[in-house]
């Protein structure tokens, strides 16, 4: 996508978000934890697939650029019990439905027509397969700090899916 008004996401922060909380107080760090960790414990671990090359919300106007997360019945098990324990904490259901993916960029707020038109066109001639597949293990907990730079993250809390809490 030369040229395009895209901000790449550096490689060491690409994740997968099962909740976005939003500002959260410390103080509310331990009752966040403890639910993580009774939540996954009831969840196994489980292998993810990657691939695919997409934008939201659409190709006439993309906002994000992602690779896709193929969904094991388990990622979809864990992201409905996470989603329930926060809102037992008081945190808003997510409305939109569940669409894993890996973010890759942002497209910027200054983008034109004709920017739009450079990422469609690179979005529908690139073919994306099968990149990998990761084992998941375990759900983090991260801050992000927003920089001039870009996001800084930093893990709080790691809650073991169950197989990893049984060794």
């Amino acid at each position: 996508m030369p040229g395009a008004p895209v901000r790449w996401v550096k490689p060491q922060n690409i994740h997968l978000t099962i909740k976005f909380l939003g500002n959260v107080p410390l103080s509310n760090q331990e009752v966040l934890t403890r639910s993580m960790a009774s939540e996954t414990g009831r969840h196994p671990a489980f292998e993810l697939s990657v691939g695919g090359l997409g934008v939201f919300p659409t190709i006439r106007r993309p906002k994000v650029v992602w690779v896709g997360v193929q969904a094991p019945d388990e990622l979809t098990a864990l992201y409905k019990g996470i989603e329930s324990e926060m809102a037992r904490l008081g945190f808003t259901p997510e409305p939109r439905p569940f669409s894993p993916h890996l973010t890759l960029g942002r497209v910027s707020h200054q983008a034109g027509s004709d920017d739009y038109e450079v990422i469609a066109r690179a979005i529908k001639n690139s073919k994306v397969d099968f990149l990998g597949a990761l084992r998941v293990c375990s759900l983090e907990l991260f801050r992000s700090d927003l920089k001039p730079e870009g996001p800084v993250y930093s893990r709080l809390f790691s809650a073991p899916l169950m197989d990893q809490a049984a060794s």
